[in-house]
């Protein structure tokens, strides 16, 4: 109990340093969004017309300690702010459209990636040297040496405008109707399989290589020598005694690549015309949306922090050691 308390006090420390560099790194950004916003649209405003829009559009002009204060008490109450980019939207109703799509494709992309690589590796490494070691590590290496958007363009080219087999834009059939039912459910799963299939090719081998690395030197540990001098099976060994100590640099890999999910998806919905979160950041960039900004940075720094936290759960899970060290 005191491990998780200790853990606790540590990441509610990192969140609010989240907050504050969150806070901090929009308005380093060079221009005003406003006068970019008037100048797009060539709409002439009075100054104070124009003071409202820039109190409403979260550019103040009060001074930087106020504004952090200000950001903090709307934070508390779940106030983003309103979107530059989507005038009249909020920040949080963007963020609330765009998020699942970005979470059902890259994130059950990057877990389904993360299962197959470690148990990939698990068993080349059980296997080393065998014809399963020397074919199946080399071909994922080539695969993801080669860059992302090549994979993404010839999944296109092959199998989308060769082959007819999927579709290459949007997240699903513009017209249907967005809704629960298994048909929208099958067309979003039919769309979302060529940018799946990217992200899995190009992830796979990384996950592969440091599981198969670290079960190798694990296998040669006393444990696991004394586990096959007691006559255990070779799936109990390889599991139990040798995979559970072996897959914990996997884990801190995968908690850290979880924070990058929406972030890392902005290449993916380019290359797709896929709808997410990574493609509105980019937007919100481009178009010095800093409510947009803020709350996007916010996710990816409480993805960030939450995946952490579990893999913090995980590693005491898995190795008591580590809670007895901390007691």
């Amino acid at each position: 109990m005191r491990y998780i308390l200790r853990r606790v006090g540590f990441y509610l420390i990192a969140l609010w340093a989240s907050i504050t560099i969150n806070f901090i790194l929009p308005r380093l950004i060079p221009g005003d969004p406003v006068a970019a916003m008037l100048a797009r649209s060539s709409i002439s405003v009075t100054p104070a017309q124009l003071k409202a829009l820039q109190a409403i559009l979260g550019v103040p002009k009060t001074p930087l300690w106020i504004q952090y204060f200000q950001y903090i008490q709307d934070l508390l109450q779940g106030n983003l702010g309103i979107s530059l980019t989507h005038y009249p939207d909020t920040v949080v109703s963007v963020i609330s459209q765009e998020l699942p799509w970005t979470l059902g494709l890259v994130g059950l992309a990057s877990i389904l990636s993360f299962l197959l690589g470690t148990l990939l590796g698990i068993i080349v490494s059980w296997k080393r040297d065998s014809w399963l070691d020397s074919l199946l590590t080399p071909i994922l290496m080539f695969i993801s040496s080669i860059p992302y958007f090549w994979i993404a363009l010839v999944l296109v080219l092959t199998l989308g405008l060769a082959l007819h087999w999927f579709p290459v834009v949007g997240g699903y059939d513009f017209s249907m109707n967005i809704s629960l039912s298994f048909d929208f459910i099958g067309n979003v799963i039919y769309h979302g399989i060529l940018p799946a299939l990217t992200i899995v090719l190009s992830s796979i081998a990384g996950w592969l290589l440091t599981m198969r690395n670290s079960m190798i030197t694990t296998l040669s540990e006393d444990y696991v020598l004394m586990a096959q001098a007691k006559g255990l099976t070779d799936r109990r060994v390889m599991l139990a005694y040798a995979a559970r100590n072996a897959v914990l640099p996997n884990i801190t890999g995968f908690a850290l690549n979880l924070g990058l999910v929406v972030g890392g998806s902005l290449l993916t919905e380019i290359v797709f015309s896929y709808p997410g979160l990574g493609f509105q950041l980019f937007n919100a960039v481009t178009n010095l949306d800093y409510s947009l900004i803020q709350g996007i940075f916010l996710v990816i720094a409480l993805t960030v922090l939450i995946s952490n936290f579990v893999a913090d759960l995980v590693y005491a899970w898995l190795d008591p050691r580590i809670r007895q060290e901390r007691q």
